[in-house]
């Protein structure tokens, strides 16, 4: 019994070009990781968190394990503080605010998994560096449907995972670092996939290799790579700046309808500032969340709202007919 690794390896290199494009990095600076927590809790060991430089600044927007993540830090000296909300949104003066000198790290969402605001990360780029602060984008809720160009948007770190608007399945996870950035740090969480090949089988040595490659730890869930090439092959094939543009459309739709019909909207009231990731206002969300999935609508409850979350296959038709249902819904209780 045994399984054709070289094949995997080279699918799992091809996986790892595939997103490179698509955020316009080089390939030696992502990581291919089986989680985006595992891609956070490898990025947050490699800092020292000296006195006068330990400050990490996550917003109350970021999904719930980024903070986990960070504030486990602490007892190595991490100084966690969070930016608040405003209407489940962050303006730019916030950042101004928080961010100091001795902040090591910002972390911030691009899309908000809760309500679908989207973040200018280009202005957050300039406010964070400004402060000698590095910038963490959390891509998870963004990648697939949104155009990310890292140089452009000067970004220093960024994770995303395929099991979004990707169209993978869980089990992949790329972590993005500037490659001058990524060659300065030393994970120590690591693996034998981490090394460079000299050091690969040598049990008495430690030889980081190139890039973000370092955070590497073992062997990756192929099942999960041939998904994730096929997937991200698909959104090349398509493009991502198509599928934006259509999905704006659509957002628009959503929006303006939902709001005939009645409903709350949480976060941005324009797609100008938001993605396609709509939240509505909802008494009992779980429970919703059960019945529609019932009538084959699959939407996702969070805290008090529903959250539907189309992509380029979706029409306005199939939103039209969730809102209707999820309308009927609330009528009937």
């Amino acid at each position: 019994m045994g399984n054709n690794w070289s094949l995997a390896m080279e699918r799992m290199e091809a996986t790892r070009r595939k997103f490179a494009d698509i955020i316009g990095a080089e390939p030696d600076e992502v990581a291919v990781l089986p989680s985006a927590s595992d891609a956070i809790s490898s990025l947050a060991t490699s800092f020292s968190y000296q006195q006068g430089k330990n400050k990490i600044v996550c917003t109350e927007l970021d999904f719930p394990t980024v903070g986990h993540i960070w504030l486990a830090q602490r007892k190595f000296g991490a100084n966690v503080s969070f930016i608040r909300s405003s209407n489940e949104m962050i303006c730019a003066e916030q950042y101004e605010k928080e961010i100091a000198h001795d902040t090591l790290l910002t972390c911030v969402p691009h899309v908000c998994y809760y309500n679908g605001y989207k973040q200018d990360l280009r202005e957050i780029a300039d406010i964070v560096h400004s402060k000698s602060s590095l910038l963490f984008v959390d891509a998870y809720q963004s990648a697939g449907h949104i155009p990310i160009h890292v140089k452009e948007m000067d970004i220093d770190i960024l994770v995303a995972g395929t099991r979004k608007y990707m169209l993978g399945i869980p089990g992949v996870a790329f972590l993005y670092i500037k490659k001058n950035l990524a060659e300065r740090m030393e994970p120590r969480v690591t693996g034998w996939l981490g090394q460079k090949k000299t050091a690969m089988f040598d049990i008495c040595k430690i030889a980081p290799e190139v890039g973000a490659r370092r955070f590497e730890t073992g062997t990756p869930s192929f099942i999960s790579m041939y998904a994730a090439h096929a997937a991200l092959e698909l959104l090349h094939n398509v493009g991502v700046h198509n599928i934006y543009a259509y999905l704006q459309e659509v957002t628009r739709f959503a929006l303006a309808y939902g709001r005939e019909k009645g409903l709350c909207i949480s976060g941005p009231q324009s797609a100008e500032y938001r993605s396609s990731l709509i939240s509505f206002y909802v008494g009992n969300a779980s429970e919703v969340e059960m019945r529609l999935k019932e009538k084959n609508i699959v939407v996702s409850a969070r805290k008090d709202v529903i959250r539907i979350a189309p992509h380029f296959y979706n029409t306005k038709e199939e939103i039209k007919y969730a809102i209707d249902e999820l309308i009927a819904l609330i009528n009937s209780r």
